[in-house]
C-alpha cells in the first residue's frame, strides 16, 4: 500500500481520517486544501470569490494529476468528483475510499465547523447544502474502490476498517 485516496462530501472526515491513517501507516498525508492554498497563494474562499468555481476546479484537477504518483494518504476536496477527467484519474488510483455519511450528519458538521469555512456552504441553508450533496453521491460511488459508512462511528473505527479493507485487496 503506497497510496490511499479519500473522497467524500465536505464534513465527511477526509482530513481527520487522513491524519489518523498517516499516523497508523507512517505514510505522509497530503491534504488537498493545503495543496491548493500553496499553489494559488491565497485562501480557497478568496480564490473562489475572485476567480470562480471553474478556475478552482481546474486547479484541483492539476493537483490531482500531480498527486497520481504520490506515495501517501491523499485527502481530496469534496468537489473532486465533479469533473469527468478527475473521476477517470481516480479510477486509475489503487485505493480510492469514499467516506460516506448521512446527509443530515454532514450538514450538521459543515454548519458547526467555524474553523474550516467552506465557500459552497458558508451562507447556505440545509436544503441548499442538500442540493449540492445529492448529485455528488453517485459520482463518489462511481469513483471509489471502497465505500466506508462513517455516520455515528469514531475516526479510530473508520481507520481500522479502511486498513482492514486495503489489507484484503
Amino acid at each position: 500500500m503506497k497510496q490511499i485516496v479519500l473522497i467524500g462530501f465536505m464534513g465527511a472526515g477526509k482530513t481527520t481520517i487522513g491524519h489518523l491513517l498517516a499516523q497508523e501507516t507512517g505514510l505522509t498525508q497530503y491534504d488537498f486544501d493545503e495543496l491548493v492554498v500553496n499553489k494559488i497563494g491565497m485562501s480557497i474562499a478568496d480564490y473562489f470569490d475572485r476567480f470562480g468555481s471553474d478556475a478552482f476546479r481546474a486547479v484541483e484537477t492539476s493537483i490531482l494529476e500531480e498527486s497520481a504518483d504520490l506515495s501517501g494518504i491523499i485527502s481530496t476536496g469534496g468537489g473532486i468528483v465533479l469533473k469527468e477527467k478527475n473521476r477517470a484519474i481516480l479510477k486509475e488510483m489503487p485505493y480510492v475510499i469514499y467516506l460516506k455519511a448521512d446527509m443530515m450528519a454532514l450538514i450538521e458538521r459543515v454548519v458547526l465547523d467555524k474553523r474550516n469555512v467552506r465557500p459552497l456552504a458558508e451562507s447556505k441553508s440545509p436544503e441548499e447544502i442538500a442540493e449540492v450533496y445529492l448529485p455528488r453521491v453517485p459520482l463518489y460511488e462511481e469513483s471509489a474502490k471502497i465505500i466506508i459508512e462513517t455516520t455515528g462511528r469514531t475516526p479510530e473505527d473508520i481507520v481500522k476498517e479502511i486498513l482492514n479493507e486495503v489489507g484484503k485487496r
